[in-house]
């Protein structure tokens, strides 16, 4: 997979926007990281919840991983060479999902 092939996927998605990060192309959503692509050209960054993170890293390490400096962060480093297209459009709807504005609960009116 390349990443025109995750820009093909992101269209699937209302709101995602082309931008850059860190000098690299990358997907945000009303300004926040989704996702971008690594210097290298073949590994993606995707934000996931730290959870689902352990889980992934756990399953397919080859596909799955991350650097010391994402350790403390809630991203994941994905090879887009060995990613599934189901995988990676989980992955993006997951990340959309993390950085998507939270409803605002509703305050009790007293009167």
């Amino acid at each position: 997979m390349k990443y025109a092939d995750v820009l093909r996927l992101a269209k699937a998605f209302e709101g995602l926007e082309e931008s850059t990060s860190y000098g690299t192309p990358a997907l945000k959503l009303r300004g926040k990281l989704v996702t971008r692509l690594k210097e290298d050209g073949v590994t993606l960054v995707v934000r996931v919840d730290p959870a689902a993170r352990d889980a992934l890293l756990s399953a397919r390490p080859k596909t799955f991983f991350v650097t010391d400096h994402y350790v403390g962060y809630p991203f994941l480093l994905v090879d887009l060479k060995t990613v599934k297209v189901a995988e990676l459009r989980g992955l993006l709807e997951d990340a959309i999902r993390e950085v998507a504005p939270k409803p605002k609960a509703k305050r009790a009116r007293k009167r």
